[in-house]
């Protein structure tokens, strides 16, 4: 049985539309990073580098969004583009850059407890960069591989939601690609399935000095 360690972050909610597409039994299990659940000796043994998105496959331990998608969808054989090398070069562009520029950018517009001016136009002007790459691959076809709904376009799906808290001023219709995407598998039962996951768990909604020190620990070092 799998079980899946998971909070409301951009990428869990990835893994999970996965898991609720392709029907493979799971069990949930929250991890309430804001009381720093993340950084206990259980979880470290699972991903040491206390993030979730994590899973149990058996006594296989993964971890990273990314490479958690693209390990259930080659164990289940669905939602896998028929060209590997355009799905392998997207994933790692949305892993190594989408990913890590709008977490950047959410940090600094929403969490920084300075206001750097410096920081919040880089992180800023990179993400809208990316964003762009992605809305412009999506001019190209219905999705992300082209014609059929892959592991892609649920790895966008995780984070795309955020780009009005990323980028100042920026709704989502900015991109409008992006934004057809979007209502289209948020109209599907299984991102409804998975947007709801994380309500049926007491997550602590409050940012307080304990949350940003689970968190941002940097911050009081």
């Amino acid at each position: 049985m799998i079980r899946f360690y998971f909070n409301a972050a951009p990428n869990p909610m990835k893994v999970a539309l996965f898991l609720e597409e392709s029907g493979i039994d799971y069990v949930p299990v929250p991890v309430d990073t804001k009381k720093g659940q993340q950084h206990t000796p259980e979880f470290l043994a699972i991903n040491p580098n206390a993030k979730v998105p994590a899973l149990m496959d058996g006594d296989v331990a993964l971890f990273d969004s990314n490479a958690i998608l693209l390990y259930l969808a080659e164990k289940t054989g669905q939602f896998l583009p028929a060209e590997r090398g355009p799905l392998l070069s997207w994933l790692f562009f949305i892993a190594s850059g989408v990913g890590p520029y709008s977490g950047q950018a959410v940090h600094f517009h929403n969490f920084s407890p300075e206001d750097l001016a410096y920081p919040k136009k880089r992180y800023a002007f990179e993400a809208r960069r990316h964003w762009q790459i992605i809305d412009d691959r999506l001019a190209k076809g219905p999705y992300m591989a082209g014609a059929d709904y892959s592991i892609l376009d649920m790895a966008v799906w995780g984070w795309a939601p955020r780009i009005p808290f990323m980028i100042p001023d920026t709704p989502l219709e900015t991109f409008p690609n992006i934004a057809r995407l979007m209502d289209e598998l948020n109209a599907r039962p299984a991102a409804q399935r998975a947007l709801e996951l994380p309500s049926k768990h007491p997550f602590q909604q409050e940012m307080d000095e304990a949350a940003m020190r689970h968190m941002y620990p940097q911050i009081y070092a």
